[in-house]
């Protein structure tokens, strides 16, 4: 079984014949993994400096390595941590920090035992996802199917959807279960044209009871794969065997995606995770320490989940920085400490200007730029430019009267007549929910 330990050695080794010796020298010295949870490898660096340099100079490469030794890599997150000293007499098991087994899924369904109903947090953000999966898990083939979960990245999409298989299993271990990534499934069915492997490609995945599938949105463009899908959809689904999937969006937005499969997605149960408010973010702290077998102080606690805004795995990295410190520390963790460590995570967001934020959504809505400043009513523009003015309000603080100015000269009345229905439509309006959603990840 590969350990992280050699799995980063081996990745090192293979990255060193391709980055200058100097080079290599300076930028991963005192890097380490610290985890690997569902394929997102937690790199460890020794600043934020190292961080943002990896981020954008490097992790093509580091990608890539990790992907050639592992095929269960499925992406590579980098946080601060200080690489873990060893004594010469220590001697540290394979399943310590920095030693996590890699290969923990179970080799017959992909499921990561993990990944349960009992360790999932619930909150006001996913309770209606997690309500929907636990009906699919006690109902399979009955209760909303399909079942499509989509959200951003790294709000426990993947956590749910394979309790769902965990469940199901533990229930009826005679019956078939099978989760797999859409890019996994797209690399085998390419491989099965290529060795002229297409009927036995088709029989392995109709005999499964429930049918998991990760990140549909990898299947934009790819046609082939899309009308093999469609057909297995049907064949699993006219049987009544169970079929779940996810997004990081609603099917209906995303690009290139066929529209009969569209259709086969949104038949069942669609359903949002939408990032967690701060009193979910505290329980996911909690948790999250309890279940590493530490408790951090409430004032803490209450700081990490203020400071950190971004999804539940940049909550965790916080999380396992926090905790790494305490670990190799002898008294306790103090908010001084903490704000210490966390300070990269809390630096200001990079500015985006007016203009910025009109191109961004007139691009997302597939209008012309100018139409957003021009005193036009034609249908298509009078919303984008209403979300433009919404946004400018409530992400960025913006005046009324500024908006207005800036947005083709108009009165400061029209701009909060336009944020007021936008947050009323938000209220009722699922699908404007997950534009919105959209736009704010486009412009961070």
């Amino acid at each position: 079984m590969t350990t992280t330990r050699e799995l980063w050695e081996n990745a090192l080794t293979d990255l060193e014949l391709t980055i200058p010796k100097a080079a290599f020298n300076t930028w991963f010295r005192d890097t380490h993994i610290v985890r690997v949870d569902d394929g997102v490898v937690f790199v460890g660096v020794p600043s934020q400096f190292i961080r943002d340099w990896f981020a954008t100079k490097y992790h093509k490469l580091i990608l890539a390595s990790l992907r050639r030794l592992s095929e269960n890599v499925r992406s590579v997150e980098y946080i601060i941590s200080k690489h873990p000293k060893k004594s010469a007499e220590e001697v540290r098991p394979a399943t310590s920090l920095g030693e996590l087994p890699l290969e923990n899924v179970h080799s017959q369904t992909n499921l990561n035992p993990r990944y349960t109903f009992n360790s999932f947090i619930v909150g006001p953000f996913n309770e209606l996802a997690h309500a929907a999966a636990q009906a699919v898990s006690k109902k399979p083939g009955i209760a909303y199917n399909p079942l499509f979960v989509y959200g951003e990245p790294g709000l426990g999409k993947t956590h749910l959807i394979q309790a769902i298989g965990n469940s199901f299993r533990a229930q009826a271990p005679e019956r078939k279960t099978y989760y797999i990534t859409s890019e996994k499934f797209y690399l085998e069915y390419v491989a099965a044209m290529q060795s002229s492997r297409i009927p036995a490609f088709k029989e392995k995945y109709r005999e499964y009871d429930l049918l998991v599938m990760d990140d549909i949105q990898f299947l934009s463009g790819k046609s082939g794969t899309q009308e093999e899908l469609f057909h297995l959809f049907n064949a699993l689904f006219d049987k009544n065997r169970q079929l779940v999937f996810s997004s990081d969006q609603h099917p209906n937005l995303i690009q290139k995606l066929v529209d009969r499969l569209k259709s086969r997605f949104s038949q069942g149960m669609v359903v949002s995770i939408t990032p967690p408010d701060h009193e979910s973010r505290v329980a996911i702290v909690r948790a999250k320490a309890a279940s590493r077998g530490s408790v951090l102080p409430d004032e803490i606690s209450d700081y990490v989940a203020s400071t950190v805004n971004g999804n539940v795995r940049e909550l965790e990295g916080a999380i396992n920085t926090l905790l790494l410190s305490l670990e190799m520390r002898d008294g306790p963790l103090s908010l001084a400490d903490a704000k210490e460590l966390l300070r990269a995570a809390a630096a200001p967001k990079k500015s985006v200007s007016i203009p910025e934020i009109v191109k961004t959504i007139a691009e997302f809505y597939n209008i012309e730029e100018n139409d957003i400043y021009e005193k036009t009513r034609r249908k298509e523009v009078v919303h984008p430019r209403q979300v433009v003015m919404y946004i400018l309000r409530e992400d960025f603080k913006i005046s009324f009267p500024t908006i207005g100015e800036k947005l083709g000269g108009r009165d400061h009345t029209t701009v909060i007549h336009s944020c007021e229905k936008v947050k009323k439509d938000t209220q009722t309006n699922s699908e404007l929910l997950q534009e919105l959603q959209q736009i704010r990840n486009m412009l961070r």
